[in-house]
C-alpha cells in the first residue's frame, strides 16, 4: 500500500525530528512525507532539511500563514499546501502531527487493516501522554474516535468525504460523513503513539468560541449541542468552556455561518449522535 503522510509544522523544533526519526524507522516505509513548515520562526526548517538529506521519501514545504494557533482552519490549509505538490497514486492520505513518535510497525498495521476490509475508510492508534514519568491514554475522547494528530483515510473515503474542512470540527465531520457514506472507521488498542505536545497547549484565545460554532455548523442543534457540551466541559472540568461552546453555538446561528454539512447529513449525523446518546443509556 502507497502511505502518503502530509505534517503540518509550526515551531516544532523540539518534537518533529523525533516524529520524522520514528516515520523514517517503519516497517513499511511511507512512499511519501511532506512537511508543511507554516511560518515557524524556530529552526523547524533546519531540522526538516537534515531529514530531507537523509531519506528520498521526505520533502519540505515552506508556506506563511498567521502565527496564531487556530484549530482548525490553519492546520487544514496548511495540509492542502502539502497535498497539492503529491500525485494521484496514492492508496492511503495521512495527515499526521508534528509531535508524534509512532511505533516501528505503525504503518504495516494500518495495511494490515486496510487490506482485510475493504469497507474499512479510517484507522488510528492511540494518543498517549507523559504524566508523571508514565505514558498515559491522553483520554480525551470516545475510544472509538480517531484523533485529529494522526488521520489515516483510504482514498476513496477520503474523496467521498469531500477531503478535510478548513474549520474546527474537522475532525469530528469527517468521521460523521465517512460512516454518512457507508465507510467502516477501526481504532487500534494495540499502537500507542507518543503525543509530545498534549492537545490545545498552544491553542490562541480566540479560539474559544470556535468548538461550540463547529457544532452549529456540522448541524447538531440545540439540544445535541447542549449535551455535547456539557459532556465536554465536564470531562475538562471547566463550567466556563461549557459557556464558550453554547456562546458559540449560538453566534455561529446568530451569523448565519456557513454549515459543514448537507440538510441531509445533517439530518443522518443528529440521528447518530441520538442513537449513540441513547444507546450508552440503555
Amino acid at each position: 500500500m502507497n502511505f502518503y503522510i502530509i505534517i503540518p509544522a509550526h515551531n516544532e523544533e523540539g518534537v518533529i525530528s523525533k516524529t520524522l526519526a520514528s516515520l523514517a524507522a517503519q516497517t513499511l516505509p511511507a512512499k511519501r512525507i511532506v512537511v508543511i513548515n507554516d511560518n515557524s520562526t524556530d529552526n523547524t526548517q533546519d531540522i526538516v532539511e537534515t531529514f530531507v538529506t537523509m531519506h528520498s521519501n521526505i520533502s519540505v514545504l515552506k508556506t506563511t500563514s498567521s502565527n496564531k494557533h487556530l484549530p482548525g482552519s490553519k492546520i487544514i490549509n496548511a495540509f492542502y499546501k502539502g497535498y497539492d505538490t503529491l500525485d494521484e497514486h496514492y492508496d492511503i492520505i495521512c495527515k499526521f502531527d508534528a509531535d508524534l513518535v509512532f511505533p516501528k510497525n505503525y504503518l504495516e498495521q494500518l495495511a494490515f487493516h486496510f487490506n482485510q476490509n475493504e469497507k474499512l475508510g479510517m484507522v488510528a492508534g492511540f494518543c498517549y501522554i507523559k504524566k508523571s514519568g508514565d505514558w498515559v491514554l491522553e483520554n480525551l475522547t470516545r475510544k472509538d474516535h480517531i484523533r485529529g494528530a494522526l488521520k489515516a483515510y483510504r482514498k476513496q473515503c477520503f474523496l467521498d468525504i469531500g477531503k478535510l474542512k478548513p474549520s474546527m470540527g474537522w475532525d469530528t465531520v469527517d468521521e460523521l460523513l465517512a460512516k454518512y457514506y457507508h465507510w467502516e472507521l477501526l481504532t487500534d488498542e494495540s499502537l500507542h503513539v507518543k503525543h509530545l505536545k498534549p492537545t490545545g497547549i498552544s491553542y490562541n484565545k480566540a479560539s474559544k468560541y470556535l468548538q461550540g460554532e463547529a457544532m452549529y455548523k456540522m448541524r447538531y442543534g440545540f439540544i445535541i449541542t447542549l449535551i455535547s457540551a456539557l459532556k465536554l466541559a465536564y470531562k475538562k472540568k471547566s463550567f466556563t468552556l461549557f459557556k464558550n461552546y453554547m456562546s458559540g453555538y449560538f453566534r455561529g446561528k446568530r451569523n448565519n455561518l456557513d454549515q459543514l454539512v448537507t440538510m441531509e447529513q445533517g439530518q443522518f449525523i443528529r440521528q447518530l449522535r441520538w442513537k449513540g446518546m441513547l444507546g450508552k443509556l440503555k
